[in-house]
């Protein structure tokens, strides 16, 4: 019992440590993007901290699994380096045994990962498009930002404003607007110039309009002095359509009482899908032992590139496992997966249970 605390504390703080680390590296990738996008003026930055905090539970799903088998291999490498297994084989711990601790051990992984998978990812990932969406049905009215140029989603306008107001209907109103609209070589370049700008929605069709009043239009291309200019009560821009949701995310959010018993096969890849994850694991511990073996002048750190690699490739197969499953094929294909890579872990223990070894 006091070899398992002394394996469990220091595996548990290893897995720890390095899940810190890759989320910490997710989420700047993650944020980064959706500076992008909000740069692009497709999301507005007040809710960009909001998203990453709601999908946070998303990225622990793939990034605890990766953090378990590096922590576990962090540890048991450093304990043969330091000959510490070399003690614990002489106390009679073989590979066999060490595997039934490292299982042990990861019921607490598989726990976090059932909380995670089956209740608090999915609910993160409700919240999370929610603001999405609503983020896409937002036009470039509602995200530009007074006294600074805005360029439409496909780059083919730029509006500015001087100010920013209220309409007489009570919806946001740009006031002093500069539009410039770009040739596509059947139709010059546009300016527009209007005392205030307003986002339409047209009720029958959902066709998003920017509609400006008291227009003032010149019409010509650049450097050239053959310019027509024109003079409107009232003028319409067409707003392109928000973005169309993506299925499988939708998939993803569902809660997991609504998953299970449905015959629909995108539900049915998504219960899988959770199922996996959670037995990731303990698939990984029985791969991890063996794979943490290393030879008295061997680095530590040899193996933990190999292993990344094979998480990389189980985890890449359980993803193709998810599409398939979805578009029809047999739920036995995610238990296929698992049993590829039980095996070699099950053969290594069958030969540490024989061998009495720690090293075959």
């Amino acid at each position: 019992m006091i070899v398992f605390r002394y394996l469990a504390r220091q595996v548990l703080q290893a897995t720890a440590v390095t899940a810190l680390v890759l989320l910490a590296v997710a989420i700047i990738a993650r944020f980064s993007k959706y500076l992008g996008e909000a740069a692009g003026g497709q999301k507005a930055a007040d809710a960009l901290l909001l998203i990453v905090l709601y999908r946070l539970p998303e990225f622990l799903l793939v990034i605890v699994p990766l953090a378990w088998l590096l922590g576990v291999m962090l540890t048991y490498g450093r304990m043969h380096a330091e000959n510490e297994m070399v003690s614990l084989m002489g106390a009679g711990i073989g590979r066999s045994r060490l595997t039934k601790m490292t299982l042990g051990i990861a019921t607490v992984v598989m726990a976090c990962m059932a909380l995670l998978g089956m209740a608090v990812a999915p609910w993160g990932m409700r919240h999370a498009e929610s603001l999405v969406r609503d983020q896409e049905q937002l036009t470039e009215l509602d995200l530009i930002v007074a006294g600074q140029f805005r360029q439409s989603s496909d780059g083919s306008r730029v509006t500015w404003t001087e100010s920013v107001g209220e309409s007489a209907s009570g919806g946001r109103e740009l006031r002093k607007v500069f539009v410039a609209v770009a040739g596509d070589g059947a139709t010059a370049p546009l300016i527009v110039l209007a005392e205030t700008a307003r986002a339409v929605i047209d009720r029958d069709s959902g066709a998003r309009f920017m509609q400006l009043a008291d227009v003032a239009q010149y019409d010509g291309a650049p450097g050239s002095a053959n310019f027509r200019i024109g003079t409107f009560d009232s003028q319409s821009i067409v707003l392109p359509a928000p973005a169309r949701f993506d299925q499988a995310l939708e998939q993803a959010a569902l809660p997991t009482r609504e998953l299970i018993g449905s015959a629909d096969p995108a539900h049915r890849s998504e219960l899988q899908w959770r199922l996996s994850l959670l037995l990731l694991p303990a698939t990984l511990a029985m791969l991890a032992v063996p794979l943490s073996e290393v030879r008295p002048r061997q680095g530590r750190h040899t193996r933990l590139v190999p292993a990344a690699l094979v998480y990389v490739i189980y985890f890449a197969l359980l993803e193709f496992c998810r599409d398939a499953v979805a578009n029809g094929a047999s739920p036995l294909a995610f238990w296929l997966v698992h049993a590829l890579f039980l095996a070699p872990g099950a053969l290594a223990m069958r030969q540490g249970r024989e061998t009495g070894l720690l090293r075959p």
